[in-house]
């Protein structure tokens, strides 16, 4: 009897185990290689020596981007709908539109709240944003609110408000924001 090749369909479980056993290994070998050494020489997984400057720069970096993705989603999925009329009762699409604002509000009280703790790093920073946490504080609860469809003209202006404070306290310490729209994907969490 000749001798036949095994049919492809033969191998894909031995590939798959193959696969399988090298993804676990390579996983198994970074993740070892990851963490702290001894002090015989070995790297750390803390980073050594960042200067104040350095930490002051990435406070403002940190600070800008999640009060420019907190002004991007405040802007694209709270404000120009309530403007385009997408919270009445009755508009086409308002279903939708208030589950995205209701994302997009708790994202938004999510994002400045990060973006306050990121402003701490920085003296000026930290000083220009210290009077805004009460008003970051009061959107707690509009993301449900406007989630529930009970928007008024005021609940859209105070997201309003409170962007335009952090991004001129932003600017006043030198930390200019600009709105950065999240994805979708960033929105849902």
């Amino acid at each position: 009897m000749p001798f036949s090749p095994p049919r492809t369909d033969d191998r894909l479980p031995l590939r798959r185990a193959a696969l399988s056993l090298l993804l676990a290994c390579t996983l198994t070998l970074g993740v070892a290689g990851c963490g702290p050494k001894d002090d015989t020489g070995g790297s750390s997984a803390s980073p050594g020596g960042t200067s104040s400057a350095e930490s002051q720069k990435f406070a403002k970096t940190r600070f800008v981007t999640n009060a420019g993705l907190a002004a991007g989603a405040t802007y694209q999925w709270i404000i120009k709908p309530y403007r385009a009329g997408k919270f009445k009762k009755g508009a086409d699409g308002r279903t939708f539109a208030l589950v995205k604002a209701g994302l997009a509000g708790v994202f938004t009280y999510n994002r400045l709240k990060a973006a306050v703790g990121n402003a701490k790093g920085d003296p000026t920073l930290s000083k220009a944003v210290a009077p805004l946490t009460s008003g970051i504080d009061s959107l707690k609860s509009l993301g449900t609110k406007l989630r529930k469809g009970d928007v008024s003209g005021d609940d859209v202006g105070s997201f309003q408000n409170v962007i335009n404070e952090v991004k001129g306290a932003g600017r006043s310490a030198g930390a200019e924001v600009k709105d950065k729209v999240p994805s979708a994907s960033q929105l849902g969490g």
